[in-house]
């Protein structure tokens, strides 16, 4: 079985691995860096207090409470791909905003326990926003363009979303539901940390094979607008995750995007490189090099599918 590529961004030829990982498979992984392990586990201890809590205690701090800005704690099954409930609870988080009628923008909203919650995702936020722009920086400089590309006007101000998931476990039997059902990422980089447990597929030309499950290992994945912006040379790789373990899966999946208001367009590269037409391409048939408009507009139909409910009640026609 073939296994996603290892890749320490330090080494001297990590912008050529990383390329060709990123041509190939959509999907690496980097060592998380021993300054951080013990954040990650700082911030995965609370998440394990914080959903142990009783439910009303945890919808105080609800997406219903958190409104436009899409921030908050939701329930199992409380999100849908593809329409159908996901087998996860989670909480979202995003960069810390003042009031903002636009969606998914504002202040995130803190519940009361566990003390310390909201220094630990903000200290990880911050850590994780600057490895992001170092990894684009390398896969700049693999496409053959200047290593500031993606900060000259797509990440100068990006859209900087957190995710704090907990998956427990799978019925063995169960071969119908997913933690999450196969999808892929709205945006430019996912970089994933989890608690070690394993559960995450990666579809890569066709097969289904699992993600390293090592705590100490970040997974990176390319989102939809990365594969738009290079013609579909680097892909946005369909994953799914279903948890067959006898414990809880907690993952930590950070989202670097695109501006609110930016608009994602082709580059012109000089490879000779030809991308398969994405409607056959594609786990959903659809073709990202006819879409138009803001990566904002983008990113609120994309979340709208997700949550529906919600997305009647904060968001306007």
């Amino acid at each position: 079985m073939r296994i996603l590529p290892i890749i320490d961004p330090n080494d001297h030829d990590s912008s050529d691995r990383i390329d060709a990982a990123c041509r190939r498979d959509g999907f690496f992984a980097v060592p998380l860096e021993p300054a951080l392990r013990n954040l990650r586990d700082e911030v995965i201890a609370l998440a394990v207090e914080f959903f142990a809590l009783p439910a009303n205690e945890k919808k105080r701090v609800s997406m219903v409470a958190g409104g436009t800005a899409w921030r908050g704690w939701f329930p199992l099954g409380g999100e849908l791909t593809s329409g159908v409930p996901d087998g996860k609870e989670g909480y979202y988080f995003g960069t810390e905003m003042p009031p903002d009628p636009r969606p998914l923008h504002g202040r995130n909203i803190w519940p009361a326990r566990p003390a310390g919650l909201n220094a630990a995702v903000t200290e990880w936020m911050t850590a994780m926003e600057s490895l992001g722009q170092r990894l684009l920086r390398l896969m700049a400089r693999g496409l053959g363009q200047a290593a500031d590309l993606f900060e000259q006007g797509l990440t100068e101000h990006p859209t900087a979303l957190f995710r704090i998931f907990r998956y427990p476990p799978h019925l063995i039997d169960d071969v119908t539901t997913w933690g999450v059902g196969e999808h892929t990422d709205y945006g430019l980089l996912t970089l994933l940390a989890t608690d070690g447990t394993p559960g995450l597929e990666v579809n890569s030309l066709g097969e289904w094979i699992p993600a390293p499950a090592d705590a100490d290992l970040l997974i990176c994945n390319l989102g939809d607008m990365l594969d738009r912006l290079t013609g579909g040379r680097y892909r946005s790789t369909p994953h799914r995750v279903r948890n067959h373990s006898s414990s809880d899966r907690y993952s930590l999946p950070f989202f670097l995007d695109p501006g609110w208001d930016a608009c994602v367009e082709p580059l012109s590269l000089a490879d000779k490189w030809d991308a398969p037409a994405d409607q056959r391409a594609r786990w959903d048939r659809a073709n990202l090099r006819d879409i138009s408009g803001t990566y904002g507009t983008w990113l609120t139909a994309k979340v709208s599918k997700v949550f529906p409910d919600l997305a009647s009640e904060t968001i306007a026609d």
